[in-house]
């Protein structure tokens, strides 16, 4: 967990050397596919303080845009991670900030992991085990997605988490009725999850069988 505890106020993205900033527009093709924003950074801190990961987890994160919580997650927890992103543009920023990262901080680059793939067509991999969505696209989509991640669990047991920050309503019915996702945690950003009780993330968990 190198440098978990730096204060609130880390430039975390002048300390990983790279840029992922929500500035810019990147027009997407595909109308069920939203657009880029990344998760606050002292969101990150919070979600991260309350859900810990280790370096034997694979991280998956659906909808990486430029890549912001792979590098923070690996940083932190020296995991696997993988980003799953649809637009060609936020991609190529995303391989250059790996790129940059790297120069920063040496190591195996193959732990970092970027796909150009449309979330309903990605292979899910038999060592992922923790799924991030931040909104990224249609309930469609998302039904298709945990279709493919249920399926895998079930040809690799394994837990699987998923967590989603800014839960959509529409999300939290799915996994509820017609999935074995449950409940795990809430994690709220004090001073704001008060104000927009949206303004969360929720952690579900899929026990092995």
């Amino acid at each position: 967990m190198k440098g978990f505890y730096h204060s609130m106020l880390t430039n975390y993205d002048l300390l990983f050397g790279i840029n992922t900033s929500n500035r810019g527009r990147y027009q997407n093709k595909h109308q069920q596919y939203f657009p880029y924003e990344g998760t606050p950074y002292l969101h990150l801190q919070q979600l991260f303080a309350a859900f810990p990961l280790s370096p034997t987890d694979h991280l998956i994160d659906i909808g990486s845009g430029k890549g912001r919580l792979l590098f923070y997650a690996h940083y932190h927890f020296k995991c696997r991670v993988t980003g799953v992103e649809i637009n060609e543009q936020l991609q190529r920023i995303a391989q250059q900030n790996k790129h940059q990262y790297f120069k920063k901080h040496p190591g195996e680059n193959s732990i970092i992991s970027l796909v150009h793939q449309r979330a309903e067509l990605y292979d899910i991999p038999p060592t992922g085990n923790v799924f991030y969505l931040f909104n990224p696209f249609s309930l469609e989509i998302f039904e298709s997605l945990m279709t493919r991640i249920s399926q895998s669990a079930d040809k690799d047991p394994r837990d699987i988490s998923l967590i989603l920050y800014y839960p959509k309503e529409e999300y939290r019915e799915f996994l509820q009725k017609q999935t074995n996702f449950q409940l795990l945690e809430k994690v709220d950003i004090p001073g704001i999850s008060a104000i927009n009780p949206q303004e969360c993330f929720k952690i579900y968990r899929r026990l092995r069988y």
